[in-house]
């Protein structure tokens, strides 16, 4: 019986190792599956075109500091009607009306986000042409040079210098950010694939096992030696194996598209993983870990933001409220000619001043109401910052436990799976002597797969927590470098 045994399964192994052999597949391990996300994914090229296009709402933030140049103008503006016009006797007499008047302004203008008002430098030339008197002039502002500058209002210019670098910065460590949420994605369904590759290993070995053991029982059975009652609950393990198999196979189809759908690989190699057994073995220091994540991540950032933003909504409130002006100053050069050349020629001078007012007289509360609103806006953002701290840190310091706690749990599970494989083999050879019953055995059968499977998903959580960590500190403790770096 026992030389029966150990040919069938001598066979199994052949044909399972040819089979195994026939199916084109690709090894990669959790690293490099990692590195095949982190440079062709979809969820690399989405992180990459939110990046590239913060960058760019940056530059329209810079470009309000430097010098604008630009050209506008009117070509033609022709008007041909009849136009109402009053009469001095204060009648009205209805004119024919055939001209055209075209104008072009090249201009130059600097905010000043200190003071949130401009300069501006312009030269303008104007054409009048009359069809119904069939003439023409020319006239202009050849150069003129002004500045407009609001008083005790609000400046918006000033509060962007202080908000969006720091926008910006925030979308910088989001990228990183991303690009460690991406190594999480994946390691979810790295191990989703390794566990049904394992799950279908096992399937398959207990289904040759099970054949194996059925195919000795029936001889056994007919010698007399074991009762009909253990022959059939053999031969229904037989047909759960098989229907074990076949579920294993469907998990391992899904689990296979889920991944590469996800890395953006549409090859038909199958996949097949590395079991990453070595688990990095670093100490944390959880102050280290807190450091590290008020300093590097966005929402660190994001707190001194959304206090700012409050801030600037008050400021903006009490701007709006009370004795509002607006000085507008120009200097420049005038003139009119028949031709073009001539309004260059011994201009005039031109000056304007203007200084505009608005005063709230009675507006039954309003503005009031509106500075009340923004400061109790503040105060909530403020209480709001303060409990998302709090959580920030919990979850920092929760995080770095349960990492250790996994590493632990790891190195157990390992050895339970290794003790369960050893206790299933004696039992199995126990029982091919007759000295167990088919019920201990098949104790031994389960508590060996789920030792396994225990060890996976041991080996699943611990990295899964361990990127987590990275992605909450943007901290690379094994290398003990920054991620924003």
């Amino acid at each position: 019986m026992n030389r029966k045994y150990f040919f069938s399964i001598i066979i199994f192994i052949s044909l399972a190792s040819v089979s195994h052999n026939s199916i084109a597949q690709q090894t990669y391990t959790l690293e490099e599956v990692i590195q095949i996300a982190k440079t062709q994914s979809p969820a690399y090229k989405r992180a990459e075109t939110i990046k590239e296009n913060r960058y760019w709402q940056y530059r329209v933030y810079k470009s309000n500091f430097v010098p604008q140049l630009s050209l506008s103008g009117t070509l033609p503006n022709f008007n041909r009607s009849v136009s109402p016009t009053p009469q001095p006797d204060g009648s009205t007499e209805y004119i024919s009306v055939f001209n055209s008047n075209s104008n072009v302004s090249l201009n130059l203008e600097q905010q000043i986000g200190l003071t949130g008002g401009r300069v501006f430098m312009s030269s303008t030339v104007n054409r009048f042409d009359n069809f119904e008197q069939n003439n023409f002039t020319y006239g202009g502002d050849p150069l003129s040079i002004g500045f407009s500058q609001p008083l005790f209002s609000f400046n918006e210019l000033k509060w962007d210098k202080k908000i969006e670098p720091l926008r910006y910065e925030e979308s910088k460590r989001e990228f990183v950010e991303e690009f460690e949420q991406i190594s999480k994605n994946v390691a979810t369904r790295f191990f989703n694939l390794l566990s049904a590759q394992v799950s279908l290993e096992i399937a398959q070995k207990n289904l040759g096992n099970n054949d194996t053991i059925y195919k000795i029982a029936q001889g056994r059975y007919e010698l007399g030696k074991i009762p009909e009652n253990e022959l059939l609950q053999l031969e229904l393990s037989l047909m759960n194996s098989r229907q074990a198999v076949a579920q294993a196979n469907l998990d391992l189809e899904t689990s296979q598209l889920a991944l590469k759908a996800f890395l953006g690989l549409k090859n038909n190699e199958e996949l097949n993983l590395v079991v990453p057994e070595d688990i990095p073995n670093f100490i944390i220091d959880p102050d280290l870990a807190l450091q590290e994540a008020l300093n590097n991540r966005q929402e660190a950032i994001g707190f001194k933001r959304r206090l700012l933003e409050a801030d600037k909504e008050v400021d903006r409130a009490q701007g709006e409220t009370g004795l509002n002006m607006n000085l507008f100053g120009s200097f420049g050069l005038t003139n009119q000619g028949d031709q073009l050349p001539a309004i260059y020629q011994t201009p005039e001078n031109q000056q304007r001043v203007q200084l505009g007012f608005t005063i709230p007289i009675v507006d039954w509360g309003r503005q009031k109401s509106r500075v009340k609103t923004a400061a109790a806006n503040y105060q909530l953002v403020q209480y709001t910052v303060e409990q998302e701290k709090v959580n920030f840190e919990q979850e920092v310091y929760t995080q770095v436990r349960t990492l250790e706690m996994l590493r632990d749990q790891v190195a157990i599970t390992q050895k339970a799976d290794d003790i369960s494989q050893r206790r299933y083999n004696i039992a199995k050879n126990r029982y091919l002597i007759g000295k167990i019953s088919i019920t201990d055995l098949s104790i031994a059968l389960t508590e060996k797969d789920q030792a396994k499977r225990d060890y996976i998903n041991s080996l699943g959580n611990f990295w899964q927590a361990y990127f987590n960590l990275r992605q909450l500190t943007l901290y690379d403790f094994k290398e003990n470098r920054r991620l924003i770096e």
